[in-house]
This record gives structure tokens, sequence and C-alpha cells, in this order.
């Protein structure tokens, strides 16, 4: 077994040997074997606790083992949804088990079920307890007496508690995990060594070209880009640790909203070139772009910091490997990666050309190429470059928005433009506006925020039912929904 590469964490750190905001334990006084659960935050807002006591309550009542009562939960939207008791959870010491008692006017949901005022609901290892909505996650319960995944490695399960899965991709899947003894918060991915073509004689120099290319990734840091946190390599796979986003992909959010008005893409798009260049500049070319890679930071609105992720893990699989991967789905390669089908030598302008794929989707809700009896084949649409702006779908879309995707895709790479070009392009350069909005979210100033107060003991009319229904994002507001990609 390889020694994990280093990585110092510089989150803040959050404990979860003890309950805040509510009736103490003695943290570290107790034993580990009192232990039979936890409750692991995936709301940084609320606390991660240790359950020893038979039964807890949690709500807003000052009489809660658990009460919702920091600033942060008073800002949140769901805050005036909470009840004074909200809900408990209560050990069963003679069936052992535990089950979670919904006490709520506005619903407590485990794994995204409501369950029921006055109802109960058995609490399974990694069940998720979401609150007042399906939508807004808080917790993930912990049963201590449960076997852990005897897949990870103890070099792994000894820093991490590693929780469900929450992902699945191309290069392998994704759990949740949970830093021992504070309970911070990040997604791991895990890439089977299978998954690599360069086994057998080469097996030592690629293990060590693994850890070239993990040690400069681990360097990057860019708000618009996942920070990775912890690597550890094993004789049977990587174990990547990064940072949490818990937004949703911007494919998701296209197929919800069918597309995006001019103003929502320009914003996003924006931050999504930012991340690119940075990347270009540190000579990293991600060749994985699309709309599966661009994270969103926050669930509920559009006017998000995004987050560029998978970067540089196809520099860690062979070229066929990478091509395999695409195989009827090649949508975002740019004409010279399939011409060489993945073997040949390229630029990093193969980004631009995703990134073109990527703002055309955004803006029409739907591909540039796609499969049809009429049209040529799809690889022979992308070599060619055969895609149109039909004026159904583009006729509120401005014209410096279709002249920089022609430019962006552009099937000749020697006359595509750079990302630094794209950037410079009149229809992301001459908007300041948007470049303001871009540069706030990315670099935000925290200020002091305002706490709104209701007393506990007023119960729950105060939100509906269907308060899972997001308010209006005033950042999609725009053409009708036309068309779901």
């Amino acid at each position: 077994m390889s020694e994990p590469v280093p990585m110092s964490l510089s989150v803040p750190t959050q404990k979860c040997d003890g309950i805040e905001d509510g009736s103490a334990d003695d943290g570290d006084s107790i034993p580990e074997s009192n232990v039979w659960g936890r409750l692991l935050t995936i709301n940084k807002i609320f606390p991660s606790i240790n359950l020893i006591e038979k039964e807890y309550s949690f709500g807003r009542g000052k009489t809660c083992s658990v009460v919702f009562n920091s600033s942060e939960q008073q800002t949140s939207k769901y805050f005036l949804a909470y009840s004074s008791t909200h809900f408990k959870i209560i050990r069963d010491d003679i069936k052992n088990y535990a089950y979670i008692l919904d006490l709520s006017s506005n619903g407590t949901y485990v794994n995204g079920e409501k369950i029921g005022k006055n109802k109960k609901h058995i609490l399974e290892n990694n069940a998720e307890i979401e609150l007042a909505s399906k939508t807004n996650r808080v917790y993930v319960y912990i049963d201590t007496n449960a076997n852990e995944d005897s897949s990870i490695p103890a070099i792994v399960s000894e820093k991490y508690i590693v929780s469900k899965q929450i992902g699945r991709g191309a290069y392998g899947e994704v759990k949740l995990c949970f830093v021992r003894g504070t309970c911070d918060r990040f997604a791991m991915k895990i890439i089977a060594k299978k998954t690599f073509t360069h086994m057998g004689p080469q097996a030592l120099v690629f293990n060590q070209q693994i850890k070239s290319e993990c040690t400069i990734l681990q360097g990057v840091n860019h708000p618009c880009i996942i920070r990775i946190h912890d690597v550890y390599e094993t004789d049977d796979a990587l174990y990547i640790i990064l940072e949490l986003v818990e937004g949703g992909e911007l494919f998701d959010r296209i197929v919800a909203h069918g597309q995006f008005d001019e103003a929502t893409s320009k914003f996003l798009f924006r931050q999504m070139c930012i991340g690119v260049q940075y990347l270009h500049e540190r000579s990293i070319t991600h060749r994985d772009l699309k709309p599966e890679n661009i994270l969103l930071t926050l669930p509920d609105t559009n006017e998000t910091l995004i987050k560029i992720t998978d970067f540089g893990l196809s520099r860690l699989i062979n070229e066929t490997s990478l091509m395999k991967t695409f195989c009827g789905t090649p949508n975002y390669l740019a004409p010279e990666v399939l011409v060489n089908r993945g073997e040949g030598s390229y630029t990093n302008k193969i980004d631009v050309w995703s990134l073109g794929v990527i703002l055309y989707i955004c803006l029409v809700g739907y591909p540039p190429f796609s499969e049809s009896p009429d049209s040529p084949p799809l690889t022979e649409q992308i070599l060619k470059g055969l895609y149109t702006f039909p004026a159904e779908f583009w006729s509120d879309v401005s014209e410096p928005a279709k002249d920089l995707i022609r430019q962006m895709m552009c099937v000749d790479p020697n006359k595509r433009l750079t990302m630094s070009a794209v950037l410079e392009h009149p229809w992301l350069a001459n908007d300041q506006e948007n470049t303001s909005r871009v540069d706030k979210i990315m670099h935000p100033i925290q200020l002091p925020t305002r706490s709104y107060k209701r007393s506990a003991t007023d119960d729950d009319s105060a939100m509906d039912e269907d308060v899972d229904t997001p308010a209006t994002d005033t950042s999609t507001i725009g053409r009708a929904k036309r068309v779901k990609y």
C-alpha cells in the first residue's frame, strides 16, 4: 500500500463530539462505546451531533435538546418553517433500532420522502434527513453499530467516516465523507485502477505519474474550481477527497429550466471561462468539459458560484480509454480529438470548443449536434462543424453571442479563439454589469447578517405544505421554457 499524498485541510472545523445549542454532554469524556449514532451535518449551519441519550428533540423551542437559533439558521429562508419541536430521534433499546418522529407542520423527510405529522420512520444507516422541504438537506444518520464499508482501506477510514454514495461518473463513484473528530464534509471520488490501461510492466512508472499529477492538481486554488484536499493511493484505487458542492450539476439545472436567458447564461459562462483560463495558465487542459462537470454551489438560484470538477483526471487515464468513455456521446469533443481517435496530440483549445457547445446549450436548451434520420452521422456533424442557429429558437439571442460561439466552435483549432480571447470578446468584455456580478460572487465581501427572530412558542402556520417549491428566481425570468435538453 502506497503512502498517501499529504494535503492540509483549510476548511473551518465543526466539532461533533458533543451537542451544540442543547443539553450538553461531556464532549471528549464520553466513551465511544456510549455513542449509538451520529447526525453528521450536510448543511453547515447545523451542528453535527453524537447521539448518546435515548431521546433528542430538535426545533426552535428553547426546551429542545438541539435548538435552531443560530444567526445563520435565523437568516435561512427555511427558518420560519421550523416548528417549536420539529422532530425527535428516539432510540428503542429493546428492539435495538432508532426512529425519527415527525412533529412538524411543514414536514420532515427521510431520503426525500415525507414522514407525516405524528408519524414515525425507522432510521437506517446513511439515511438522509431533510427539514421543511425535501431539498433542504440537513443531516446524514450514521448507525455506529453498522459495519463500515470494508472496501475502504484503513489508511482512508482512519481519517474519514465514509457515508452514502452521492454520484457516479465516468471515472468512478463519489461518496459523502466526514473528517473524524471535526465532521468537516467532503466528497470522496473513488477511481479503481482497473480504469487505467497502463498496467503491467509500466505500472511502477505510471504510479509515479499518478503521484506527480495529483501533486499538481492539489496545488490548484481558484473559486471556480473544485478544491482537492487529499489524495490517497492504494494498490487498487485512488481516493480523491474533494470540496463538497451541493447545488447540483449545470446539466440538471438546464433540464429543469429548459434554457437560460442570455443574462443568466453570460453570468454562469463567464465564471466557466475564468476557471478554465486559470487551468490553461498552469498547463492543465481539462479535456472533459460538459454540463455534468460544472457544479453549482446554491440549489435554489442561478445567481450562484460555479465549480468546475473532474479537471485533470483524464490526464491520469490512457487516451484510448478516454475515447471509450465517450462512445455514443461525443457531443462535447472537439473535431481534432475525433480525428485522432483520442491518440494524437492536440492543444488546450479542445476546451474552448467544449465551452462553446456548453454556451450553445445554455442559450437554447438543446445541443448543436444531434442524431436524426435527416442528418449526417453525429461524428460527421462535429468534424465538419455542421451546426446552425434556427430563428425559431435563436431569435431572442444577440448576434454577439452567436459570433462568440462561431469563433469557439471553429473546426480549425488554429483559428479557434484562446481562452484569453474568449474573455476579450465583446459579448463578455463589454458587459460591465455582468463582470461586476461575477467578481462579487467569486470574491464576496463578508458583511454582518441581520437576524430575523420569531417567537419559539409560535407554531407553524408561517409556511405551507408546498414549501419545497422555491421562490421565483429573478435571474431566470426571460423566454418561456421551450425545449428540454
